[in-house]
């Protein structure tokens, strides 16, 4: 995808669990773009999560979390790296500690679990230079740039619940909503 596309995107898609037969949030929004989006899970482990996630998960040191590492397609071509984790606490026993997908995804699941994301997740974005392995995945020449989208959900009992880390080749625009004040 160019950075002249004109793609607005909305978190709130994948903060909503999907109805029986519904397409993923991906899919769902390349089609009505034209386009076909898939991903291919390339991992689901359990690890020593980074600290920003450790920190949101206000986890003690020997706590681990559950990586659901993914490679989201457009049309076939890499376009991000898509890596959520959630607490092993919650996440062993459960699919979202098994290697498959998931059917309705992971939202849809957390939420039959009674962890029902909240509207409002805060979302941080960065850009850095592409890592070799993230070259590698994505198809970049050394020295390309990333956006890094980390979103920090909590369930709307003020849970955290899942950290999402997105590394992307594409160009992000957003729509702000106004809260009532």
């Amino acid at each position: 995808m160019s950075s002249d596309d004109a793609w607005i995107g909305d978190a709130q898609p994948y903060l909503t669990p999907r109805r029986k037969g519904e397409r993923d949030a991906w899919s769902s929004e390349a089609a009505i773009r034209g386009h076909r989006g898939t991903q291919r899970l390339l991992a689901v482990e359990e690890v020593d999560p980074p600290s920003v996630v450790r920190n949101f998960f206000e986890m003690d040191p020997e706590e681990k979390a559950v990586v659901r590492r993914r490679l989201i397609l457009l049309d076939g071509k890499p376009v991000e790296l898509a890596d959520s984790y959630y607490p092993a606490r919650v996440a062993r026993g459960t699919r979202l500690a098994e290697a498959g997908k998931i059917r309705g995804g992971a939202v849809t699941l957390l939420a039959a679990m009674g962890f029902i994301p909240e509207d409002s997740p805060l979302e941080d974005v960065s850009a850095e230079i592409a890592s070799p392995s993230h070259c590698d995945a994505l198809g970049l020449r050394p020295g390309s740039p990333v956006l890094i989208l980390t979103r920090f959900t909590r369930s709307t009992t003020g849970e955290p619940m899942e950290v999402s880390v997105m590394t992307m080749t594409r160009h992000l625009r957003y729509r702000q909503r106004k809260e009532a004040s």
